[in-house]
């Protein structure tokens, strides 16, 4: 068992644990639907999450989205902030970057499917006072499997406790927003 299928087996766990409901995971096909409508690949471990554990559902706080269907999911909210962002001075979201987890007041958990480890980004833009949008855009975690590993062991940001701990690592202003946004103009 590799790494990947051992957290994989473990997120599984946790998701059945946490939620009586868990919606059924998505097929081969569901998968490559998602991809044809985002226009490129999903991050191979987020199609894991999807084809492996559940249609979303699970995870930190407010859950991942479901990757398809009616209202809020993966596909159709990366969409809509997609052509929000199209032909403006300031476009507000990068092309590659799938909202996975709203965590409320407009604020998005993302994976940069266009990274080798599926950066887990933060998109925050309450501070938005106008002009460009790259000072909202944090880097949560370096990879997917780490942002997973930081929710199972109860040690994330998004933790209930987590400004009392001491070792807290919060995100960071995501050093390649700028020209991420500017080439997505």
């Amino acid at each position: 068992m590799t790494d990947i299928d051992d957290l994989l087996q473990r997120v599984a766990i946790r998701a059945t644990s946490d939620s009586e409901n868990l919606p059924a995971p998505v097929s081969k096909a569901q998968i490559a639907e998602a991809e044809a409508q985002l226009g490129f690949t999903l991050h191979p471990l987020l199609a894991r999450l999807y084809r492996e554990v559940a249609d979303g559902g699970f995870g930190p706080d407010y859950r991942l989205l479901p990757l398809l269907g009616p209202g809020s999911s993966v596909a159709s909210e990366y969409l809509t902030r997609r052509e929000a962002s199209a032909g403006v001075e300031h476009p507000e979201w990068p092309e590659g970057v799938v909202p996975i987890l709203t965590w409320g007041c407009a604020m998005y958990a993302g994976v940069d499917c266009l990274s080798g480890d599926g950066q887990v980004l933060l998109f925050e833009p309450n501070p938005y006072c106008g002009g460009a949008w790259d000072q909202c855009w944090f880097l949560d975690s370096a990879s997917l499997a780490a942002w997973l590993e930081t929710w199972l062991a109860g040690t994330g940001w998004f933790e209930e406790d987590a400004f009392d701990r001491h070792d807290l690592i919060e995100p960071q202003p995501w050093k390649q927003a700028a020209s991420r946004l500017s080439s997505s103009a």
